[in-house]
């Protein structure tokens, strides 16, 4: 099935996944996929293990090439761009594993961030002219903002390795953010967290998007998917079941049958 979302406000389109398959050796790993993510809206890729969801973002990222199809970002072609190229586009993702600097405080795991987007060379780096000891300055000063955003403000000389799992879950977004991300794809970002971090999760990808950011979304807590999503787009053995407002997924038959069952209930809850 191939499927398109659209809010009725019909917003302009950030992202658009056209038609795209994935073949590995014969094994069908996405089927074809088409969906669309209205810009400054939270999108959730949701479905059960090997559905395609991983797939589909390593797709969108450049980290994996489709057999078949597009992906559009702003009408720009992705699907043969290398993943910097489009990450220096404003396409930023996160991985299901936290990815940190433990040895590094809290504020400099930021600022490596950060510094990818800095102009200074090695040579003006070492010399240290004004213009570079601005920068420096420029970059310390929004890293204390994002970790004030992100709520870690008070964690900034820790090393990050000492944080509690959740505050690292955290600090792996606030990475992503200092790549100054206009459509942000987090990838099981509430996966070991418990129930009042996740509630505080979803607080911070809701800012997120208030702030401007497309948010696209793969997790696998249905409470977390149906309170913050716009939209939600529902895989099944490589093939997209169904798509559109969390209240309309939770009760498609289709979709309780394939994925949610019970925990469509749950959910509610």
């Amino acid at each position: 099935m191939s499927a398109v979302l659209a809010e009725p406000s019909s917003a302009p389109v950030a992202l658009e996944v056209r038609e795209v398959a994935v073949h590995f050796s014969g094994l069908i790993a996405i089927a074809s996929m088409s969906f669309q993510v209205p810009e400054r809206a939270i999108v959730s890729l949701i479905g059960p293990n090997g559905a395609g969801k991983t797939t589909a973002f390593n797709v969108i990222t450049g980290f994996l090439k489709p057999t078949s199809g597009k992906v559009l970002y702003r009408g720009a072609d992705l699907t043969r761009l290398s993943p910097s190229r489009i990450a220096g586009l404003g396409v930023v993702r996160t991985f299901q594993r936290t990815s940190i600097f433990g040895g590094c405080t809290v504020f400099d795991n930021v600022m490596t961030g950060l510094h990818q987007r800095g102009r200074a060379e090695t040579w003006a780096s070492l010399l240290r002219p004004p213009w570079v000891r601005g920068e420096e300055d420029r970059l310390a000063q929004e890293a204390n903002e994002i970790l004030d955003f992100i709520g870690l403000e008070h964690r900034a000389d820790e090393l990050a390795g000492n944080l509690a799992y959740g505050e690292q879950r955290l600090l792996g977004i606030a990475i992503a953010l200092a790549a100054a991300p206009k459509l942000l794809l987090l990838d099981e970002p509430a996966a070991g967290l418990n129930p009042s971090e996740t509630e505080a999760f979803m607080g911070v990808v809701k800012r997120i998007r208030d702030r401007g950011v497309t948010v696209l979304l793969v997790e696998h807590d249905m409470k977390m998917v149906m309170g913050i999503s716009d939209l939600v787009v529902v895989l099944n053995h490589g093939r997209i079941v169904t798509c559109g407002p969390p209240e309309t997924v939770r009760n498609d038959p289709e979709v309780i049958r394939a994925y949610l069952g019970q925990g469509v209930k749950r959910a509610e809850g």
